[in-house]
């Protein structure tokens, strides 16, 4: 069995892209905003060589090899949400008590969930850089750059409405992930 003494990653960035790496933050700029994220280790190394990102890890470990290749997938995420973004499309689905979905600030709100006189909330955490909308009363957009913020949201959307104390195969109402773009 033959032994890697280095593994590289190279992510090449874009035209309107830039990084700039100081003290294991990388910071990613380009037209959807900027984004931040902590990349530290002790074997794993990032750096800047033109308009290029290399992740190196020499004489890696199982371990070190696929946390190379976790802060290169990390990387090339950040460039798509500084290009193109990410959005999330949910739809509500009931059968007969209809929900009404609003947005208050940092709080997603569900009204006449199964009938429930008290509504239902989910927490919006990111309210400043991840953008919710309701459309058509039972349409949902989350879009921003961030991915896993983007995500998180979209989940605690869907979490706030989960069937309890009732038969899943048969109460279906709720609020479910449609597509990703």
């Amino acid at each position: 069995m033959a032994l890697l003494d280095r593994i590289d990653h190279t992510i090449t960035l874009p035209e309107g892209v830039s990084a700039t790496l100081s003290d294991g933050m990388a910071t990613l700029s380009g037209p959807n905003g900027s984004i931040s994220r902590e990349f530290i280790d002790g074997r794993v190394s990032l750096f800047q060589e033109g308009d290029a990102l290399i992740v190196r890890i020499d004489i890696p470990r199982r371990k070190e090899k696929a946390l190379a290749g976790t802060w290169a997938a990390h990387l090339r995420n950040m460039i798509v949400g500084v290009t193109e973004g990410f959005t999330y499309h949910l739809k509500a689905l009931y059968s007969h008590f209809p929900m009404t979905l609003s947005v208050k600030g940092n709080v997603f709100v569900v009204n006449n969930y199964f009938g429930e006189k008290v509504p239902r909330n989910a927490a919006l955490p990111w309210a400043s850089e991840v953008k919710v909308e309701v459309k058509n009363k039972v349409e949902i957009t989350v879009s921003g750059a961030d991915k896993e913020k983007v995500g998180q949201t979209a989940a605690n959307i869907e979490r706030c409405t989960t069937v309890k104390k009732r038969d899943r195969r048969v109460f279906q109402d709720g609020i479910y992930l449609v597509k990703k773009e």
